[in-house]
């Protein structure tokens, strides 16, 4: 009997997903628990695995189309099975940019596709086996990239998305099929919502709106946690790497064991307060945000703290993370200091009760003793939801995080 392969809840929040490829082919055999195909979901690209032995008979919904979970997209069975009885699939709805829409006076003749990205190219080899991830595939297909040319920087030489956007590039970019391009003619170009655009949307509604935000900023001398961290630096040698981030987010989580009540997630009719601290650290990916969790973060060494965060952070841009490492967490830390951002607002990732915003650090005059001298410091902001957390409540907290970063002993006591 025909079996439905069917579109899976493949993380806590997904409502549909998109089919970014098929792994198996009409005709091919398939054993349980193989993979079908890769999804792109809400938060990451993850995995159908048959849930039956056989044949792949049909393929219902095509690459690059989104249906709500639930819905039928392919049908597996004895070769020769027929597949009539099979449940239709919702209507998919293509993730492909609809026609370009034009001037109503005007009638230009069809616009030229844009200039594939510079991309650091590898001798070309025939032989090659190409290791990429999926959205650099689709990327590269966009562009009429070769892979076999670009060298990879992921894992074992893996084609990643930043090798796409240009060698030495500081973050991951928005893909250029996302980013309207100038055209003589056109008035403007609509293009889809990816699904993690739609949870970003949906989640800030659900922020902004219902959750009273207030902020809170204070500034910090980063003079001695910046010395601290040069001499670990050279201690570690080829151990590891301390980045000032990672300073930040073990003082933030020995703060937090501090001060409790910062720690919370409202929950309508009750406030959770955690005994635990597990940080979300926002990432950049190539169309939006997410954050990764490093879990029981004031537990953690600082060395622990740095291999996590970056292990995460490069499953993150890849859309790989597994929905335990993205949920969960207890407060989060956005740091934009990366990108020379003096000061910004964080919006609250609910249920959380509070978000930390990290702006450069920055060498800036200041006094010190009635003497004017030259100081490494930033700018810390934090945005609290006022149904949990009061003024002075979260004023503490930034007091003490202060104190620990102006003087890191004091995270020993």
């Amino acid at each position: 009997m025909a079996t439905n392969v069917v579109m899976e809840a493949l993380s806590p929040t997904m409502e549909e997903g998109r089919i970014v490829k098929w792994s198996k082919a009409v005709g091919d055999a398939v054993k349980t628990g193989e993979t079908l195909a890769e999804v792109e979901t809400d938060k990451a690209v993850m995995e159908i695995v048959a849930r039956a032995d056989g044949q792949l008979l049909k393929q219902i919904v095509a690459e690059g189309a989104t249906v709500p979970v639930g819905a039928t997209v392919a049908v597996i069975g004895a070769p020769g099975e027929t597949v009539a009885a099979a449940v239709p699939a919702a209507p998919a709805k293509s993730s492909q940019p609809p026609a370009v829409s034009r001037q109503p006076s005007a009638t230009p003749a069809p616009a030229a596709a844009p200039a594939p990205a510079p991309v650091s190219v590898a001798p070309a080899d025939a032989t090659r086996v190409v290791r990429a991830s999926p959205l650099a595939k689709r990327l590269a297909k966009e562009r009429g990239v070769d892979l076999k040319l670009v060298q990879g920087s992921g894992p074992g030489g893996r084609v990643v998305m930043r090798d796409l956007e240009g060698a030495g590039a500081a973050a991951v970019a928005v893909p250029r099929s996302a980013v309207p391009q100038p055209v003589d003619g056109v008035a403007y170009r609509d293009v889809p919502l990816t699904q993690i655009r739609k949870t970003i949307a949906r989640r800030l509604a659900a922020s902004l709106g219902p959750v009273p935000h207030f902020f809170l900023t204070t500034e910090v001398d980063m003079e001695r946690a910046a010395d601290a961290r040069a001499a670990l630096n050279q201690q570690l040698g080829d151990q590891g790497k301390i980045s000032v981030n990672d300073i930040l987010l073990k003082a933030t989580a020995l703060a937090l064991i501090k001060h409790g009540a910062c720690n919370a997630w409202w929950q309508e009719d009750h406030i959770r307060y955690w005994n635990e601290v597990h940080l979300g650290v926002a990432v950049a990916i190539e169309d939006g945000l997410i954050t990764p969790v490093i879990r029981n973060t004031d537990r953690k060494s600082l060395l622990e703290i740095s291999a996590e965060s970056r292990e995460l952070a490069g499953r993150a841009r890849e859309r790989r993370l597994k929905p335990e490492e993205y949920t969960g967490s207890t407060f989060s830390v956005s740091n934009l200091g990366m990108f020379e951002i003096d000061q910004f607002t964080g919006v609250i990732n609910p249920p959380e009760a509070g978000i930390l915003a990290v702006g450069t650090m920055a060498a800036k005059p200041v006094a010190v003793d009635g003497q004017v001298v030259v100081r490494r410091r930033l700018r810390l902001t934090m945005s609290c939801d006022h149904r949990v957390i009061d003024g002075a409540t979260g004023a503490a907290f930034l007091k003490t995080l202060k104190q620990m970063l102006e003087n890191p002993l004091a995270m020993l006591l």
